[in-house]
């Protein structure tokens, strides 16, 4: 429990970077929007929400959130979407949601509306049971400073209800269709040990483990035992992978 607080602090402390000025948002801008939201809610089939980065709240949830997802309306804050999704899944989210907003920060304002992140997920339904629902999120206004200001969320039941446990993510580029598939559960710490941040580093030059068993005067054993634990820690199924995600995460 103390863990999932922790995470879900850091996400909205890194949310708090931003700095808005309230008589700079224009508020009539997304009024505006709301027949476009309602239509495309209807013709897409699809529950939209979007989220105010600087109140920190929904402030519009479609009218079909009831009918797909069960969803109370007259209850539907922060907290109660949060509670909907499986807690194993939330920690996963926040952890994806605290990477992509870093990595966010760092692009320069004429590029902050190009991209969308797509989550895979479990939630709650109306008969209390786990269902797994896709949604996507994307920048809907930049304020004038080019802060991240409202965020537009498309939800969806997945059409693969297969029993997965886990949260599978995407970052895509929505100019030149560039997908990058982020892993949930180690993007923030990887908890790589000092040993194993050693011996990542000379499979990223290439060497073999028996190599690295001379160069480290250790067993063949110990640095197997070693790669498996980076693997794991990484969510990565090759050396390969663990290799592109530990380039990804600036880890070597």
């Amino acid at each position: 429990m103390n863990n999932t607080k922790n995470i879900a602090q850091e996400y909205f402390e890194i949310l708090n970077q931003q700095q808005f000025i309230d008589s700079e948002l224009d508020y009539s801008i997304f009024k505006k929007q709301i027949p476009f939201l309602n239509q495309m809610a209807k013709v897409k089939n699809s529950g939209l929400t979007v989220f105010d980065l600087h109140k920190k709240e929904h402030i519009f949830n479609s009218y079909n959130l009831s009918n797909f997802f069960g969803y109370d309306l007259n209850k539907i804050d922060t907290n109660y979407y949060n509670s909907k999704i499986h807690p194993d899944d939330f920690i996963a989210l926040m952890k994806i949601g605290t990477f992509i907003i870093q990595h966010s920060y760092k692009l320069p304002i004429s590029e902050r509306k190009n991209y969308k992140l797509q989550n895979e997920y479990r939630i709650l339904n109306s008969e209390n049971k786990y269902i797994r629902i896709i949604e996507q999120f994307q920048i809907l206004e930049l304020d004038r400073f080019g802060n991240f200001w409202l965020a537009l969320s498309t939800m969806d039941i997945s059409p693969n209800q297969e029993k997965y446990n886990g949260v599978r993510s995407q970052w895509i580029n929505l100019i030149n269709g560039n997908i990058k598939v982020v892993k949930p559960f180690n993007l923030v710490n990887s908890n790589l040990s000092k040993r194993e941040n050693e011996i990542l580093s000379f499979v990223v030059d290439g060497l073999l483990s028996k190599e690295i068993s001379e160069k480290l005067s250790i067993s063949l054993h110990t640095v197997n035992t070693h790669r498996q634990n980076i693997l794991k820690k990484l969510g990565a199924n090759s050396s390969i992978e663990a290799i592109k995600y530990a380039r990804e995460l600036n880890l070597v």
